[in-house]
């Protein structure tokens, strides 16, 4: 695998998911990892591996899940909306089932908006972020393989 074109495909790639994601936020994410795979193969003419399909899309997720949250995050300071923002979250809570004035749930919310609360919420949406742009990268190489009409 030829790494500066690997790059160069998981950073467009990441760019359009992050874009992407803010219209549709897990298709989003899935399709920039297709898209980096798709990119690599139009640039190189090299048919990758389902492994490798997987890193490069995972590669692909990190970016634009790194982009989409500093768009976020800008955002929600820039409007001064952090009430807003958790109120948002205390409204999908209940939408789950919880009951948000629950002693426990409220310390747990309290602890998700402190900054390492923060770290690791982001986190986690970091990994989840890749998990499914590798899903997308591994779809992407699988489907993108060359038809063998002799098998």
């Amino acid at each position: 695998m030829d790494r500066s074109v690997a790059v160069r495909a998981a950073l467009k790639a990441g760019v359009l998911g992050a874009l992407l994601a803010v219209f549709i936020p897990l298709l989003g994410v899935v399709l920039a990892g297709t898209l980096a795979v798709f990119f690599y193969r139009r640039e190189n003419r090299f048919v990758l591996p389902v492994a490798l399909g997987l890193r490069l899309g995972g590669a692909a997720g990190v970016v634009a899940f790194a982009i989409y949250s500093i768009f976020v995050t800008s955002l929600i300071f820039v409007t001064h909306s952090q009430q807003k923002y958790i109120d948002d979250v205390t409204t999908m809570v209940r939408r789950f089932g919880a009951n948000p004035a629950d002693p426990d749930l409220q310390a747990s919310l309290h602890t998700l908006f402190t900054p390492a609360g923060l770290v690791l919420a982001f986190f986690f949406g970091m990994i989840f972020a890749m998990v499914l742009a590798s899903v997308g990268g591994a779809l992407a190489s699988l489907f993108l393989r060359p038809r063998n009409p002799h098998l």
